[in-house]
């Protein structure tokens, strides 16, 4: 595996490949890996002879509030699950790379980004906007890979790049799991041993909810349950729990289009999200 910090040589590095014939597969991370960014590894490998990935903990999409600094950094153990697993070139450029000094253009995907985390975390989807063009346009793949863990995000680049014609198959990977529900995110280092088993309450409560709205039970009423669910269980504030069209992530009342439940809550030092789809029968 090659490991690339600076443009020219990834652009080069980038163009052996393709010369070898094929598809490239693109996944971006911040690092700190898990399985959820391996399985995107493994399902990049299934659809492409060529993957690349990218580690750059992006500081455009962190609020003033925000754990930045705090952010879990591993590059040494990343880039070994990534040669692993196969990864051809790993591209891994500081922050003056990206941004270099008069950097001033943003990218800004509204709609799908205003509610949910948009509103939550303002600015947040404009750094990501920014980050992924920028990653689109150095890598230049045929495919790119993104977790639905992060499902608003996963819609925000899907708008992105359908409105900006870059011409590249946007993939979403289901969710990966531990065994008892919760969803595998690297923030899940900042829970302490009591709040890691009290944050199983977020799969269970969205599991919950979706049960009774699949089965015709009042959708206004099963997230007020689910949002009660998440506070008795040691959840000290939920940002929301709320069900939004699947494409467009606009609030649905009623189930009769294909449907995400999405939840948003704090425990300790962390802030977890997570979703499951709802489909009517």
């Amino acid at each position: 595996m090659q490991t690339i910090r600076q443009l020219k040589p990834l652009r080069k590095a980038i163009a052996a490949l393709k010369a070898q014939g094929g598809k490239v597969a693109f996944v971006p991370t911040m690092g700190a890996l898990h399985a959820g960014h391996m399985a995107l590894v493994e399902e990049a490998k299934r659809r492409a002879e060529h993957v690349v990935a990218s580690i750059f903990v992006n500081p455009k999409q962190f609020g003033p509030n925000e754990d930045l600094s705090a952010y879990p950094r591993r590059a040494a153990k990343d880039s070994a699950m990534l040669s692993e697993a196969g990864v051809a070139v790993l591209w891994m450029p500081e922050v003056e790379v990206m941004y270099p000094a008069g950097h001033a253009t943003n990218v800004s995907v509204i709609g799908v980004s205003d509610g949910l985390d948009g509103a939550a975390r303002p600015g947040h989807f404009d750094g990501v906007a920014t980050v992924v063009a920028k990653l689109f346009n150095q890598v230049r793949p045929d495919i790119a890979l993104f977790g639905e863990k992060d499902f608003q995000q996963l819609a925000v680049i899907r708008r992105m790049v359908a409105d900006l014609d870059f011409g590249i198959e946007i993939v979403g990977v289901p969710t990966e799991r531990e065994e008892d529900g919760l969803a595998l995110s690297s923030r899940n280092v900042y829970l302490t041993e009591e709040e890691r088993l009290q944050a199983r309450a977020l799969p269970r409560a969205l599991g919950a909810a979706a049960t009774a709205i699949e089965g015709g039970g009042d959708v206004a009423d099963a997230l007020a349950k689910a949002e009660a669910s998440l506070l008795e269980s040691g959840f000290q504030s939920v940002d929301y729990v709320a069900l939004c069209d699947a494409a467009t992530l606009q609030p649905v009342t009623a189930l009769t289009q294909p449907s995400r439940l999405l939840a948003a809550a704090r425990i300790g030092a962390a802030r977890l999200i997570d979703n499951v789809p709802v489909m009517p029968k």
